[in-house]
């Protein structure tokens, strides 16, 4: 039997810009959060905010999600991919965005909602082995080592059993670090997210129907010519990145640095990212 070519798709960072906004698709993120986070997930919409919009350079690669977990409880997921250096304070920012932006003018703390943020990252990061990391908060004693758990009055007052639930959680995934050999249902996201390739005995939830979503194929002469000037500008962002902040670190003071600030804004990036790249403050390269 002759070998298949698998059919190319286009990357998942793409498709959440253009067509995982739609209601229409919510069974692909469904399918996806619900193999990370191990229950069904249930998106009930897209929280519109100022990080949700597409800006001029078209980069900014995150959806907010309001969803139903399998305990009904109400939860925002974050969604990001990630080609960008400064990716911890990111995570960081993107975490208290949320929180903030969604927060009711004087609802009580205890109205706060839980927030998860899942990071797709397209770029090393830093030492380790796996290809999924789980963050959350957690209290430890200094003395008795001992976990710091709420009482039976605060679990009711909250809503929630432990501490961790009510803060904020990190998914990384490291796609540099996956070795494309799909073990599990959720390894076979991890592949596509990796490989921009669905395999056809692969069974994970929703991921079938991204395979025929995300066909290149099926996309207008139109659409496809964007997504080909898309993929282009990233390989040039990312090449503009490396040469300048090599550049940055060769001078050594605050002007060079300044200098590859102030090139990556011409070329397109945002102040806030290309202080955050080029190891500035923004006041700096604002004035």
């Amino acid at each position: 039997m002759p070998h298949r070519t698998p059919r190319k798709l286009i990357t998942f960072d793409w498709a959440m810009k253009r067509l995982l906004r739609s209601k229409a698709n919510f069974e692909i993120l469904e399918g996806f959060l619900s193999e990370l986070l191990g229950e069904d997930i249930l998106i009930l919409e897209i929280l519109e905010s100022e990080s949700n919009k597409e800006s001029k350079t078209d980069k900014f690669n995150r959806v907010d999600l309001k969803v139903k977990d399998s305990k009904g409880e109400i939860v925002i997921i974050e969604v990001q991919y990630e080609r960008e250096l400064d990716y911890l304070q990111r995570m960081l920012y993107g975490t208290s965005r949320v929180i903030t932006e969604h927060q009711q003018e004087s609802e009580a703390y205890s109205k706060l909602v839980k927030v998860i943020s899942v990071n797709i990252l397209y770029f090393d990061l830093g030492h380790g082995s796996d290809y999924i990391y789980h963050g959350t908060t957690t209290f430890i004693g200094i003395h008795d080592h001992d976990k710091l758990q709420l009482d039976i009055r605060q679990q009711k007052q909250y809503g929630k059993i432990q501490i961790n639930h009510i803060y904020p959680e990190y998914y990384l995934i490291r796609l540099n670090n996956f070795n494309s050999a799909a073990k599990t249902s959720l390894d076979e996201w991890i592949y596509f997210l990796k490989n921009e390739e669905i395999k056809e005995e692969f069974k994970a939830k929703g991921i079938q129907k991204a395979k025929k979503s995300f066909s290149i194929l099926s996309m207008s002469e139109t659409e496809q010519l964007a997504y080909v000037r898309y993929q282009d500008d990233l390989r040039y962002q990312a090449s503009l990145v490396e040469s300048n902040y090599g550049l940055g670190l060769r001078e050594g003071r605050e002007e060079g640095k300044l200098e590859v600030a102030k090139r990556l804004v011409n070329n397109g990036m945002s102040v806030e990212e290309a202080a955050a790249v080029a190891g500035i403050s923004v006041e700096l390269l604002k004035h």
